[in-house]
């Protein structure tokens, strides 16, 4: 999945919106003023969180990701963009966009729905 597309998905997503709040250069998505991925243009990863710790430990333990540079490693991973399927990448995209919103105040929740 190109860059091009992540970026264009992670804009669908409702009430999600695009910064670059480190500078030119730093791509980041974010959900009621919360980060959901992040990605270093020319990085060839976006760094996401997944909704399960033990998930993220076990992904970056195979190889299917890597450690997510400036963020705790409480379930925030890497993902290669090459590499990655469209699928894969969309669904943990959508996971890690879901796990943020979720922790989220209900009123900040029902403010993103309208």
């Amino acid at each position: 999945m190109e860059h091009a597309s992540i970026k264009n998905f992670c804009e669908s997503l409702p009430g999600a919106c695009y910064e670059q709040p480190f500078g030119p250069g730093t791509d980041v998505w974010k959900v009621g003023g919360k980060i959901f991925a992040m990605s270093a243009q020319g990085s060839g990863r976006v760094s996401l969180k997944c909704a399960d710790d033990q998930v993220a430990e076990m992904l970056i333990s195979v190889g299917r990701a890597g450690t997510a540079p400036y963020l705790p490693r409480g379930g925030w991973i890497a993902l290669a963009v090459e590499g990655t399927d469209e699928a894969e990448m969309k669904e943990r995209l959508m996971e890690s966009y879901q796990t943020v919103r979720d922790s989220l105040p209900q009123k900040v929740q029902a403010a993103l729905n309208n």
